[in-house]
């Protein structure tokens, strides 16, 4: 899909390639999932940010919000398409899990069944891990988008928010469940990370809702 210059998508009304990736998510197999979801979520997110960008820079009045906004739409395809990028990683991911179960079982001093399963659950856990650092980082360029953007479009503003933060809560999810149940210290490390990942992004977000409902006067 070739993302325009307008944001619409060449050739496509928006609920026909909508209708197929929501067949996709409602269908019985378990990938796509909550992991790729939230990597989907930030790019509705991403979106959002660079429509409020556009409106943003089509005016001299919000002149001062005019370099942090014409730098997210310069970056939008590259970031949109790692947010689609991202989704697909996470499927592939726990789709490697599930075929380390189907290996067959191990036998008496054979443990290549469990090393493979210990593998790619961790694998697992460090894709929707990226989603976070890449959520985190969206957090923040929003949060610089907020002190200056159109005013017009602070609502919309705080629903990319909105999804950002949501994306990193649905992804630490998806690492605490792969982990959940294995133990070591590259475990500690990928639970203190996404743990760390997850209070910064909640204290970013008070910053933007601070930021936006000043602006308005709510």
């Amino acid at each position: 899909m070739r993302i325009l210059s307008n944001g619409l998508l060449r050739g496509k009304k928006m609920n026909e390639g909508y209708l197929q990736i929501l067949n996709s998510i409602s269908s019985s197999n378990p990938t796509p999932g909550g992991g790729s979801v939230a990597a989907l979520t930030l790019a509705h997110g991403h979106s959002l940010s660079v429509m409020v960008s556009r409106l943003t820079v089509n005016s001299d009045k919000w002149i001062d919000g005019h370099t942090v906004a014409n730098n997210i739409i310069s970056q939008s395809e590259k970031n949109i398409s790692s947010c689609i990028t991202l989704a697909n990683n996470d499927s592939s991911a726990f789709e490697g899990v599930m075929a380390a179960y189907r290996l067959p079982k191990d036998e008496e001093g054979s443990n290549i069944r469990s090393i493979a399963i210990r593998k790619a659950t961790i694998e697992a856990a460090e894709a929707p891990l990226e989603t976070m650092k890449f959520s985190l980082k969206f957090m923040h360029t929003l949060s610089d988008l907020a002190k200056e953007c159109n005013a017009n479009a602070l609502t919309d503003l705080a629903s990319a928010a909105e999804l950002g933060i949501s994306a990193c809560r649905m992804a630490e999810f998806n690492v605490r469940i792969n982990i959940d149940h294995l133990s070591g210290d590259d475990i500690d490390s990928l639970q203190t990370a996404s743990q760390n990942l997850l209070t910064e992004c909640n204290q970013v977000m008070s910053e933007i809702t601070q930021l936006y409902t000043n602006r308005l006067g709510w």
